[in-house]
C-alpha cells in the first residue's frame, strides 16, 4: 500500500475494517422507553455543564433493532437524561449497551455514542413486553409493559423518537493528554411510525460495577411507550469545545 493511499482507509484493520460509511437507515425500528424519577443529586454527579437539568428524570430506553443497513441485526439499551442546552431541550446520552461489534465500532470512532459489549433483548411474554439487559452472565435492569394498551398518535411518537441528544466526545494522545473534548449533538433526520403504544410498566435495576444503570435509582415511573418506525440517524455537530471553553 502506497503511502498516499493510507489516507483513503476507512478503518482498520485495512483488508477488513470494522465497519462501512455508511449512514444506517432502521426498518421496523422498536422502542421500549421507560421514563422515571430519581435523584437529582445523582443526575448533578453525571450530566455535564453546560448542559441544564430540568427535573430529575431518566429514560431507560431498549431498542430493537432488526434491519440496519450495513450493520445487521441487534438490540440496544441505555439510559438517556432529559436536559436542555442554550434554551434546545434533548437527551444527555449517558450510556448504550449493545451486542453488536461494527455498531459499538463505529457509534464510538466516527460520532460519540457511549457504546459498550452487551446481552439486550426484546420479547413478548404473553400479554407483556419485556426489555431486559444482561452484562455477562449477571441481569443488569429487567422492564415489563402491558401490550399495546394506549395508541399514541404519530405525532406524540415523533417527538419522543426525534428528541436531540446530547453526548461527549473525548479522544486523548498516547500520554494521555485530551486531543478532543467536545459536546456534541444529534438528532434523527427523518422517521415515519409504523404504530405507537402507551402502557403501564414497571422497571428493575440492579447493581453492577460495569453497568452502573442502579446507580439512577427508580423513584416513580412518570411514562413508557412502546413505538415502532422506520428512520434514517442524522450527523453528529459539536455544540460546546471544553479545551477552548468556547461554544461551536
Amino acid at each position: 500500500m502506497k503511502k498516499e493511499q493510507v489516507l483513503y482507509n476507512i478503518t482498520t484493520p485495512v483488508n477488513a475494517p470494522a465497519y462501512t460509511p455508511n449512514i444506517p437507515e432502521f426498518r421496523s425500528r422498536e422502542y421500549i422507553t421507560i421514563t422515571y424519577e430519581t435523584d437529582r443529586e445523582r443526575l448533578e454527579a453525571l450530566v455535564p455543564e453546560p448542559l441544564v437539568i430540568d427535573e430529575p428524570l431518566v429514560k431507560f430506553e431498549c431498542i430493537r433493532m432488526p434491519d440496519s443497513t450495513a450493520l445487521g441485526d441487534y438490540t440496544e439499551c441505555g439510559q438517556l437524561i432529559p436536559v436542555s442546552y442554550n434554551g434546545v431541550k434533548g437527551d444527555f446520552n449517558l450510556c448504550m449497551y449493545l451486542d453488536n461489534a461494527p455498531s459499538i465500532a463505529v457509534g464510538r470512532e466516527i460520532t460519540a455514542y457511549p457504546k459498550k459489549y452487551a446481552k439486550p433483548e426484546v420479547y413478548v411474554d404473553s400479554d407483556t413486553i419485556v426489555a431486559k439487559l444482561c452484562y455477562g452472565t449477571l441481569d443488569v435492569a429487567v422492564a415489563t409493559m402491558a401490550y399495546k394498551m394506549r395508541k399514541m398518535t404519530d405525532e406524540e411518537a415523533l417527538a419522543e423518537i426525534k428528541t436531540p441528544q446530547f453526548m461527549l466526545k473525548i479522544m486523548r494522545d498516547y500520554v494521555g493528554r485530551p486531543l478532543l473534548c467536545q459536546l456534541v449533538k444529534t438528532a434523527i433526520e427523518k422517521a415515519n411510525v409504523i404504530e405507537a403504544w402507551a402502557s403501564p410498566a414497571r422497571l428493575q435495576l440492579f447493581e453492577h460495577v460495569s453497568a452502573p444503570l442502579a446507580d439512577l435509582p427508580v423513584r416513580k415511573i412518570v411514562h413508557s411507550s412502546h413505538i415502532l418506525a422506520n428512520l434514517t440517524l442524522g450527523r453528529v455537530a459539536p455544540v460546546f469545545d471544553y479545551l477552548t471553553g468556547q461554544t461551536l
